[in-house]
């Protein structure tokens, strides 16, 4: 593994485990056992560093957010594709453990971590209105615009507010969640499969 490679790979576990503030360059340095010039050279201070993480994970998640214009998903598939997600929230959960200070103080991380929000949103509210057009759901679009916001919050905060009561941050209860926020939007049959497989998820 090349060197950037590797001070991203450990910049990465060390924002994960400690929260990115409390993380200096010297320490990624020490951890790796290289030089501070050494990181200095592929990474000219921390916020190049945070800014190599986003690109990481922005190019992991624009496949699920550009699907191909023709795909038919099967009910199953929209559950899979959260999943997706989540996971990969999950995977860079530094980003979102302060998200407001860090892009505050990271004016260009504020400004990628709203392009990319944009582009979910997106994605979301064009699976919803492909399961509105298939009629399986009953709800105007205005509750399904409300729906949409709860959803993007439950993604992008949901993680840590499991991790601040003092619990491990759970991609299967994201899930969860957000299916039993969709569930009573569906017409009866489908509300009850969803809830059925919301529940089945859970206990997995």
């Amino acid at each position: 593994m090349k060197t950037r490679d590797r001070i991203l790979e450990c910049a990465l576990n060390l924002f994960n485990e400690q929260g990115e503030p409390n993380v200096s360059t010297l320490e990624i340095a020490n951890e790796l056992g290289i030089s501070p010039g050494n990181l200095y050279y592929h990474f000219h201070g921390k916020e190049p560093l945070v800014m190599g993480l986003f690109d990481l994970f922005q190019a992991e998640l624009q496949p699920l957010l550009d699907p191909p214009a023709n795909a038919r998903l099967a009910p199953e598939d929209y559950w899979l594709f959260l999943h997706l997600i989540v996971e990969r929230l999950s995977h860079y959960r530094f980003l979102f453990q302060d998200l407001s200070n860090l892009a505050g103080r990271l004016p260009k991380l504020g400004r990628g971590i709203r392009n990319l929000l944009n582009s979910l949103k997106r994605t979301l509210a064009s699976l919803l209105a492909q399961l509105k057009a298939q009629g399986q759901m009953i709800s105007d679009m205005q509750a399904l615009g409300q729906l949409l916001e709860q959803i993007s919050m439950t993604l992008l905060f949901s993680l840590d507010y499991q991790r601040i009561i003092g619990k491990e941050g759970q991609v299967r209860v994201v899930v969860y969640q957000i299916m039993m926020l969709v569930a009573p939007h569906l017409v009866p049959g489908s509300r009850q499969a969803v809830e059925k497989l919301a529940m089945h998820y859970l206990e997995q």
